[in-house]
């Protein structure tokens, strides 16, 4: 008798168990069950659709979400947002950490094929690409005036999705979450940090299981970033000591806002000696036309090293790199408006690069049927960057937001492909410097595969500060197996 009592018992522990926790309510019409150009199995549950953060305007933010492909139930929640302003998460999802390597059309208007990339985030981790603000990639607003719109709308806009999203997925809620995003998205993502907590501190519901933020080579501050390339051109030789040396006296330091013609004319010859350069990636070549590959003859031998000088390590490296001039080359985010990529190059593609394949594939019928986009009434074409936005900075320098944040006790990884000279790591590396906090971990490298993969500084309060060696503005495009090595150790708490 007292064997079926205990019998009983454990049956009816385990269905108040399973009671109190979410069961899973996906949102109807929401699951992905095909992918045109992936002929295998889904490694994870996929989702995608729309949160509306405006009923009256018909304001809606699309999101791709992918499942952990580990242990989805467990493992943490992460928001990425790509920057700009004003491009699209597809950016991520397709040339750096998606789970899908792209590889090429092999014939003129075909689809790209899909394989597995085994360094894809979400082996570890649940993550949302979230298309945002409104008006980007295939997010948009019924009403047109919501595409004028800057920092502070676009971090309530985001945290609004955030909450009716949670709603959707329940069963998410009480997994870690963490926000992380890269290049303009180093607004974004303090920004919207600062107003989870707020929420959360106000006892918004649902109450969101925050636990830190993570930012890529991302905007920060107008100083810091604008007197950051000088010193970076210098530090990799690019220019001169005699060049640096003049102009560090005639700006007095002041590299971002000259104040005299003396300084200027300095700061002009810099712009002259490194105009040549891929600013995505000082060791990538600039494509400025069609493709010529010289091929050295068989009897010349190369070190592997100098061979792979500047290429991202990515399986399928299908972006080129082409020459172009881009924002924020010594020119960093001020108060006011902040022009978008196609803006500033006078053309519908992100200056720089070649973005067919995510073209190709993203605007495609079956594709966009497949993951739920909207009519093309609404959205008609998709684009990696767009000019269908008017932002307007207005948020200020994003340094009192980390400092709030941190003094709570919120994980923050700051880091930095040390090639980058559109948002050098000279800057990201003083402003964290800057926030006063002790050293707890001081200057040293961090190893995978017993090879130094980059540096790190470790602070109190949760802050790090972190270079990835030989990698240049969008990281994990580079250098994939290392970022999946600190993204994991981060989400986990886990020294580096």
């Amino acid at each position: 008798m007292a064997t079926v009592n205990s019998v009983v018992c454990f049956f009816f522990l385990v269905n108040i168990f399973l009671s109190s926790r979410p069961t899973q309510s996906v949102p109807e019409g929401a699951l992905i069950t095909e992918l045109p150009g992936f002929s295998g199995t889904i490694p994870s549950k996929h989702y995608a659709g729309y949160v509306t953060v405006d009923e009256s305007h018909g304001r809606s933010l699309y999101y791709y979400f992918v499942e952990s492909e580990s242990n989805p139930s467990e493992d943490p929640v992460v928001l990425w947002l790509n920057g700009g302003p004003g491009c699209s998460s597809f950016d991520a999802f397709v040339y750096e950490h998606g789970p899908f390597n792209f590889e090429k059309a092999k014939t003129k208007g075909s689809l790209p094929t899909l394989h597995l990339n085994p360094y894809s985030w979400s082996k570890v981790s649940n993550i949302i690409y979230l298309d945002s603000p409104a008006g980007v990639g295939f997010s948009f607003s019924k009403n047109k005036s919501d595409y004028i719109t800057g920092d502070i709308k676009t971090a309530l806009d985001t945290h609004t999705f955030l909450l009716k999203w949670f709603e959707l997925y329940p069963e998410f809620l009480s997994n870690p979450f963490f926000i992380t995003g890269e290049s303009y998205a180093g607004i974004y993502v303090p920004t919207l940090a600062y107003e989870v907590m707020k929420g959360i501190d106000a006892g918004t519901k649902p109450n969101l299981n925050f636990k830190g933020y993570m930012v890529g080579n991302g905007c920060t501050d107008d100083e810091f970033d604008g007197n950051a390339l000088v010193p970076f051109a210098h530090g990799m030789g690019l220019i001169s000591d005699e060049l640096f040396e003049e102009a560090r006296i005639e700006c007095n330091g002041n590299f971002y806002n000259p104040l005299n013609e003396s300084c200027a004319t300095k700061l002009k010859k810099v712009d002259q000696v490194i105009d040549g350069l891929n600013i995505y990636d000082i060791l990538e070549p600039c494509y400025h036309g069609p493709e010529t590959v010289e091929t050295a003859p068989s009897y010349i031998r190369l070190p592997s090293s100098f061979r792979r000088l500047g290429e991202t390590e990515r399986p399928l490296p299908v972006r080129k790199r082409m020459f172009g001039r881009a924002w924020p080359l010594r020119a960093p985010v001020r108060d006011g408006i902040v022009p978008t990529w196609p803006q500033l190059s006078n053309s519908h593609n992100l200056p720089c690069t070649d973005n067919e394949v995510a073209n190709s594939w993203l605007n495609t019928d079956i594709v966009r049927k497949a993951i739920h986009t909207a009519e093309k009434s609404d959205v008609s074409i998709w684009g990696l960057c767009t000019d269908n936005i008017l932002y307007h900075h207005d948020a200020g320098s994003m340094i009192k937001f980390h400092k709030n944040l941190t003094a709570r006790g919120y994980r923050a990884l700051i880091y930095s492909g040390d090639h980058d000279m559109c948002v050098p790591f000279t800057g990201s590396q003083a402003w964290t410097r800057s926030m006063g906090y002790k050293v707890v971990d001081e200057w040293r490298p961090w190893i995978v595969n017993n090879q130094v993969a980059g540096y790190i500084q470790g602070y109190d309060k949760n802050l790090t500060f972190m270079t990835i060696k030989g990698a240049g503005h969008a990281v994990p495009e580079y250098k994939p197996q290392e970022s999946l090595y600190f993204y994991k150790r981060f989400l986990d708490g886990l020294p580096m």
